[in-house]
């Protein structure tokens, strides 16, 4: 109908002849002719190209066809149910064509819906037009606008971070205040999303921060290993968004806007003096959002959710995830590996071999080659050890090359002082053998030092302090305070005297 209005139009108003219409409309010159002619019996004039539609103008033209004859009035598909059929799993448009085809036998050609979905779908923001598969995908970030905490007895204003995870097919949005960025946080309020969502996604979309992503690329990013972690407790995966790739999570990035929008513009005149307050309100605006009528598509997002990614999400584990934490320790020559200041054992046989160290608030599990050697109750005290008999040296003759005795005869090389402090050192120890790191400590102090006087003045101050750490060996022997005689106590008082009334006198 386009291309007849214009020929009509080149005819009637710029008195073109049919060669020239044919050759600028790319039509036959005879199809021209019809058109003219068809046109010209038909009584329709240009005022009426205007304000008639294309069907009535067809009708005109064609009285003694009908409708269903002409490709361009067949019955079209209702393109909002195939964009939601098309985000179902295994859904493809080929199999929608052929169900609207069984319903509509003269219906559109393959070509026809295609490229007719294609151009309906054009209006939908660029983000909604992305084919996301129910319960494929959640895309999580945080927004750039913050929310406000006021100190109650200070009146001091603490800018909180919004955390905002979106899935992919219904767009259902989950947002949370939280106190920072960091680990702890990032972690907790993924647990809170899954929690909300009831169910988990095949995999999870995020930005590039720290607490996700430790280095970002395009093809082989390195994940944080504690969001690794969390994302193995849960069933699913994690698929950075490509850096400097918006388009990759528009999702979220719209999630985003409407929050600001919908939610964090509503809260500006409110004053919250925690965070759970400023929670509760992001929660109840969180449900007039996700109930609001997307226009284009005629649902609700929970609507949408309800149908498309609820009964695709995978269940929850019987448990949220914990924040656990990673780190490569080496085992020294006590078999012991530190840890946040603490000491804890694994099996003699792996001294100087590197561990895999995975903790929590509770426990610290240590692993070798991917097989767990060892597991302790977390120690928070500095200094503090975990020993575990079965991993002691003591109960095994092959463990030769360092022994109490090997320690005690290098300390005497320098003098006797040494000898005595390597000899309490151990016997300070539950077990001698976690007296070595201490001994070894002070051995390697001492070396870069020729004047064994001084080492020797430095292990009799020591002893009189009792005090066995590498750090007060070095600071004593740096700071030359083994000079500093022992002041001597002076009794000003006679002890025996006739005037003295002792503890007797009062009983």
């Amino acid at each position: 109908m386009k291309k007849i209005r214009t020929i009509i139009r080149l005819k009637e108003v710029n008195k073109l002849s049919l060669g020239l219409i044919s050759n600028v409309v790319k039509v036959s010159k005879s199809t021209v002719s019809e058109y003219i002619v068809k046109y010209g019996g038909s009584g329709l004039t240009l005022e009426d190209l205007d304000n008639l539609s294309d069907r009535e103008i067809y009708s005109v033209l064609y009285p003694q066809e009908k409708e269903s004859d002409n490709r361009s009035y067949k019955k079209p598909p209702d393109f909002s149910i195939i964009h939601r059929e098309l985000k179902k799993r295994h859904v493809t448009r080929q199999l929608l064509w052929e169900e609207y085809r069984q319903v509509n036998p003269d219906g559109y050609a393959y070509s026809q819906f295609c490229q007719s979905y294609k151009d309906w779908s054009k209006p939908l923001n660029i983000s909604m037009r992305q084919n996301h598969k129910a319960g494929e995908k959640m895309f999580v970030d945080y927004s750039g606008l913050k929310g406000e905490i006021t100190n109650s007895k200070t009146g001091e204003v603490e800018g909180v971070e919004i955390f905002v995870a979106s899935l992919g097919a219904s767009g259902y949005t989950y947002a949370e205040a939280c106190r920072n960025q960091k680990k702890q946080s990032y972690i907790n309020s993924h647990n809170h999303a899954f929690q909300y969502f009831g169910g988990v996604p095949e995999m999870i979309i995020p930005d590039n921060l720290k607490s996700a992503v430790i280095k970002a690329d395009w093809y082989d990013p390195d994940l944080n290993e504690t969001y690794q972690d969390m994302a193995e407790h849960y069933g699913t995966v994690i698929l950075p968004a490509r850096p400097y790739r918006p388009k990759d999570k528009g999702k979220v990035e719209l999630a985003v806007k409407l929050v600001q929008r919908w939610i964090l513009a509503r809260l500006r005149h409110h004053t919250f003096f925690s965070i759970e307050e400023l929670n509760d309100q992001i929660l109840f605006l969180l449900d007039l959002l996700n109930d609001k009528k997307i226009r284009k598509l005629g649902k609700s997002r929970r609507e949408l959710f309800e149908e498309l990614d609820r009964p695709a999400l995978k269940p929850l584990p019987a448990s949220p995830y914990v924040l656990r934490e990673f780190k490569r320790c080496r085992v020294n020559i006590d078999y012991h590996i530190e840890l946040e200041k603490a000491y804890y054992s694994v099996p003699y046989q792996l001294v100087g071999k590197e561990m895999d160290v995975r903790f929590e608030a509770t426990t610290v599990e240590i692993f070798h080659q991917h097989k767990r050697v060892a597991i302790h109750n977390r120690i928070y005290q500095p200094g503090g050890s975990s020993t575990k008999k079965e991993h002691m040296a003591s109960s095994h003759r092959a463990y030769a090359e360092w022994t109490p005795s090997r320690m005690i005869t290098w300390g005497a090389s320098i003098g006797n002082n040494t000898a005595n402090l390597f000899e309490e050192i151990m016997e300070s120890k539950q077990h001698p053998e976690m007296g070595f790191r201490t001994c070894l400590g002070i051995m390697n102090c001492a070396k870069h030092y020729q004047d064994k006087q001084a080492i020797e003045l430095t292990s009799q101050k020591m002893i009189e302090l009792k005090s066995y750490r590498v750090k007060h060996f070095k600071s004593i022997l740096q700071n030359k305070t083994y000079l500093v005689m022992k002041k001597e106590t002076v009794n000003i008082f006679p002890q025996d005297h006739s005037n003295l009334r002792g503890a007797n006198y009062y009983k």
